[in-house]
């Protein structure tokens, strides 16, 4: 895809980058694949925000996407490459040849006509779905099952991949793509290939407006706040945290504490991305 910068005819336009979209071959999503998405603005049933910076956006209907790839043995053929407002890589349209139209996620290279399938015994080519015992050291692969059956979890958004390295025993050894070593177990599925849209990160906005638009509002720093509002907030002037450590809106410090669960384990885990937060 081409970057296309915009003429600074306005502020909101200098600094603009977009995308020429020329992969995308069909404007309007396929009905029967989508639903509606409810919006409460980051509210619970009580009318309370629980989730913060949140609100508005523009209307999007939700893209069914098959993570899962259970269709064995039957073909598939890519019949348009489409816009998905809920992630940043494109999405297939696929045709199989029962009659069934699924949405995969769309890879680097893959385009309107070619064939892809899912299961055992075919071939490791782009788009084609198997497990982990069956997809040879070095291949990059996309979409990875944490556990078997359970659908793609990992790799999933634009211009990544994660890279098979070794096999032992029951496990896998695959490379993420924050660099962490992890074991999978052999009969996870995975999808061949690197997702596409890569050039998603080199977008620039341009304006406020446009993250508006994605239903995230600004975020305003405590400092600026009444002490009513944040243990950051009051004092005469410019102070720096009121002289206390960074804190939540809640008092909770906000530097150097572990925020994974203590329920997660690590014996998955070969290398960590970052040893030191291991």
């Amino acid at each position: 895809m081409t970057l296309i910068k915009s003429k600074p005819t306005t502020p909101g336009r200098r600094f603009h980058i977009g995308l020429s979209n020329e992969d995308i071959t069909k404007d309007k999503p396929e009905k029967s694949l989508t639903k509606v998405k409810s919006r409460n603005g980051g509210r619970n049933n009580m009318g309370r925000v629980t989730v913060r910076h949140r609100s508005g956006g523009h209307k999007k209907r939700v893209r069914e996407v098959d993570f899962k790839r259970e269709r064995d043995g039957v073909e598939g053929r890519i019949a348009a490459i489409e816009y998905d407002p809920h992630r940043s890589s494109r999405i297939a349209l696929v045709y199989y040849t029962d009659g069934i139209k699924k949405y995969v996620i769309a890879t680097k290279n893959m385009k309107v006509g070619d064939k892809i399938a899912s299961g055992t015994g075919i071939d490791v080519s782009e788009g084609n779905c198997l497990a982990l015992k069956e997809i040879p050291l070095g291949a990059l692969i996309h979409n990875i099952e944490l556990r078997p059956g359970a659908g793609g979890k990992v790799a999933r958004s634009a211009g990544i991949y994660a890279t098979v390295l070794a096999k032992e025993g029951e496990y896998a050894h695959v490379r993420m793509p924050s660099g962490e070593m992890r074991l999978f177990n052999l009969k996870c599925r995975a999808t061949i290939g690197q997702v596409g849209n890569g050039e998603h990160n080199l977008i620039s906005l341009g304006k406020a407006g446009r993250k508006r638009w994605m239903g995230i509002r600004s975020t305003v720093r405590g400092t600026v706040m009444n002490p009513c509002d944040h243990p950051h907030g009051g004092g005469e002037g410019k102070n720096k945290t009121a002289g206390r450590h960074p804190v939540s809106p809640w008092g909770v410090p906000a530097k150097g504490g572990k925020t994974r669960s203590k329920r997660k384990s690590n014996k998955y885990i070969v290398t960590a991305r970052n040893k030191k937060k291991r």
